[in-house]
């Protein structure tokens, strides 16, 4: 028998998970934080802000009450930007059980802390990340999960038993699970990817050429790579789908948001500009922030991430971001 499964957060990631989850036969409730918005879905099963023209299946239950959406529940997605994770985690801890199984489906690093997810769920609940806490990262884009195309992710944690579980309990005919242990790896992995993806896009967005986003790309991942290991992450991991799959589909798939955001800074427009038209998040803005403070705190090399972040906190304008990069010392790879 299936366990009962929780999402919270109903953007377009929680959204699809909800939708892909729903087709296993098993109970899925599914938080939104906007009461309007969960009306409204639960009335034509479809989310018009975050993910248009999904049908939710009639058996995920929705609802803006935690309380509702968490009972019975044993496995808990947490599917909420990164900086909202905190507040809302603190919401649920007492609402929980003593046997609940937290996974963290959100990419970034807490800006005040520098703490990964997977961290931040360990500072709240009092539980060791070792014991019920796993992370599901990878190569994908909610409305193509959501659509059930073929789909190829990971679920990490350091207890082999929970992650082997969730990979049981949460694999599709066509959304499959491989397991990790690497849980730095991963959550590093996830995060960072998404300011390698903004430069990507500030390549195209400049007319740069393929040369020139393969060259940042490449080197990016070299970067997130020094970082995870850093961290105590695994070298092997950013090779994976975690690493380089998850990097390659958001630094030039279509549908990427960070890629997105990338491309109109290349155009010449602002990032205020930029992020005020948008309703979904683009990770990477925010992450760029606390994952250059983390690499300098750690004393790590990242110099795509820091013109990046200076791009879009210091007024550093794209061109020259670019030109700091090619003009810098010359060394072996």
């Amino acid at each position: 028998m299936t366990v009962p499964v929780a999402i919270i957060g109903a953007g377009g990631w929680g959204t699809a998970l909800a939708a892909t989850l729903a087709r296993t036969d098993r109970r899925v409730t599914l938080w939104v934080y906007e009461a309007d918005l969960a009306e409204g879905m639960s009335e034509t099963r479809e989310n018009p802000v975050y993910l248009p023209s999904v049908r939710i299946p009639k058996s995920v239950h929705i609802s803006n009450s935690m309380i509702s959406v968490l009972a019975d529940s044993r496995i808990v997605i947490m599917a909420v930007p990164s900086h909202v994770f905190r507040s809302v985690v603190e919401q649920m801890a007492p609402l929980v059980q003593p046997d609940t199984i937290f996974v963290s489906a959100t990419k970034g690093i807490e800006t005040c802390t520098l703490m990964r997810m997977s961290q931040v769920l360990t500072d709240v609940l009092g539980i060791s990340v070792e014991s019920r806490i796993a992370v599901i990262s990878g190569p994908t884009f909610a409305p193509e999960v959501a659509r059930g195309v073929p789909t190829a992710l990971v679920v990490a944690s350091p207890l082999e038993s929970l992650r082997v579980q969730l990979q049981n309990e949460l694999s599709t005919p066509r959304f499959r699970l491989y397991t990790n242990l690497d849980i730095i790896g991963v959550e590093i992995g996830a995060a960072t990817k998404n300011i390698i993806a903004i430069a990507a896009g500030v390549a195209d967005g400049l007319g740069l050429g393929s040369n020139a986003a393969a060259a940042l790309v490449t080197r990016g991942l070299a970067e997130i790579t020094r970082l995870a290991v850093a961290c105590g992450g695994r070298r092997e991991t950013l090779s994976g789908l975690a690493g380089l799959g998850d990097l390659i589909l958001t630094s030039y798939g279509n549908l990427s948001r960070n890629r997105r955001v990338g491309i109109a800074l290349g155009q010449g427009r602002k990032i205020e500009e930029i992020t005020g038209g948008m309703r979904s998040v683009a990770e990477g803005v925010k992450t760029a922030e606390s994952a250059v403070a983390l690499a300098r705190k750690l004393k790590v090399e990242m110099p795509i991430a820091e013109r990046m972040y200076a791009v879009l906190y210091e007024g550093l304008k794209v061109q020259d971001a670019i030109n700091d990069l090619m003009e810098r010392k010359l060394k072996e790879e």
